[in-house]
């Protein structure tokens, strides 16, 4: 028997009281195809997923008098976590709540592709838990989806969507890339307004990136096509965040639009703002008070360190008081709440430059920020430039 699953999404007050309390992550890292764009640490060699899922319960049990919560979030990803059989998230979930606390109305997240989902898989995964699903379906252009090598069609896709509902999640998210070679706006608009049309409670629109070691980041050294400029770029991102404004969705983080503030990404949050998170399984981070560390992104060493009773940390790093300034500075001008700057004077003793500066002046008449009561809050227009805003200042 599985986790119960909660009954609702956390209130609003209970959502305030517990914003703090830390988020546990699991990374699945196996896909059965790799796609050329990914950076995440995977393999498609699935023959070792009976060892993996042994050495995380492991790794979970060894990890747990440093880190036990109570935790109010739960994030499987990878990798492709739906390569799992349903044995195999129960196995993976029985493990968390036998060594670790969870607080009430935990949100339990899990990312699948459209390609491995059917409505007896879904219902399993409700009746084990799962209370939020996150699917990969990156587009609904079928041109896309090839250059992507995306394993799915879109009305695979559309499929999977529907099975979700039938399977009783009232809380869906989609993933959706642009900034493809030779996209268009029209096709890129298309996929959107499909991806409206399926009413999902949580939208994640990605600008494709080209990372050094992934095969396309290699190709794209070797010119076999060039990656749109920074302005067609910056309209793609504009012309996202507008359209899905106007179909009912807050643009809460540079990336993430949700139908309403409970149904954003409770686990994401806690990556902006230096909450607390317990990373595990190959490559997973982790991260509590002013110290960051990470496990090793090489299974077999992740394998062979918890066969012999080592966890599989490969570093760690301790953040001084001006990096996790610096750093929670930049992270908070990447969402639309932006930076309360009385709450981050009080946890990072002060703000790395002085809200009155001539700096400040400029970028509010280039309409690139707000200030209001108190709050530092980036603009669309500021949000879409949010890797560099923060140097600006």
């Amino acid at each position: 028997m599985g986790l119960q699953p909660s009954t609702s999404i956390c209130n609003p007050q209970s959502e305030i009281r517990n914003q703090r309390l830390p988020g546990l992550y699991i990374h699945l890292p196996f896909c059965r195809t790799k796609c050329p764009y990914c950076n995440f640490y995977s393999q498609s060699d699935l023959s070792a997923l009976p060892d993996f899922i042994e050495a995380l319960e492991k790794e979970m049990k060894m990890a747990a008098p440093g880190f036990d919560g109570p935790f109010d979030t739960v994030y499987i990803g990878g990798g492709t976590p739906s390569v799992l059989g349903p044995e195999q998230i129960e196995k993976i979930l029985a493990g968390i709540q036998k060594f670790y606390r969870l607080a009430p109305q935990t949100e339990f997240t899990l990312e699948a592709n459209p390609a491995d989902v059917d409505l007896l898989f879904l219902h399993s995964l409700r009746d084990s838990g799962i209370t939020r699903l996150n699917l990969g379906v990156q587009s609904f252009d079928p041109q896309s989806l090839t250059f992507l090598s995306r394993r799915h069609t879109d009305r695979q896709a559309v499929e999977a969507v529907h099975a979700s509902r039938k399977a009783g999640f009232d809380h869906l998210g989609l993933d959706l890339i642009y900034g493809m070679p030779g996209q268009t706006m029209e096709s890129w608009l298309d996929t959107l307004d499909r991806a409206t049309a399926l009413s999902p409670e949580h939208l994640s629109c990605y600008q494709l990136t080209f990372e050094e070691e992934t095969a396309m980041g290699k190709s794209c050294r070797r010119g076999d096509f060039s990656p749109p400029g920074e302005d067609d770029l910056f309209r793609f991102f504009m012309v996202t965040s507008e359209r899905l404004g106007n179909a009912g969705f807050i643009h809460y983080e540079v990336s993430n639009f949700a139908r309403g503030v409970l149904y954003a990404s409770r686990h994401n949050q806690k990556y902006w703002d230096h909450t607390p998170y317990l990373g595990l399984g190959p490559s997973a981070h982790s991260f509590s008070g002013s110290t960051r560390w990470w496990n090793t992104p090489s299974l077999t060493t992740y394998l062979a360190r918890l066969k012999s009773g080592i966890l599989p940390v490969e570093e760690k790093e301790n953040l001084t008081g001006e990096q996790l300034r610096l750093e929670a500075w930049s992270l908070g001008l990447r969402t639309s709440k932006g930076i309360d700057m009385e709450d981050f004077s009080a946890r990072y003793g002060g703000a790395p430059f002085s809200p009155s500066s001539e700096v400040m002046a400029r970028l509010q008449k280039e309409g690139l920020l707000t200030v209001q009561d108190g709050r530092i809050r980036p603009t669309r227009a500021g949000l879409a430039i949010a890797d560099t805003l923060a140097l600006l200042l």
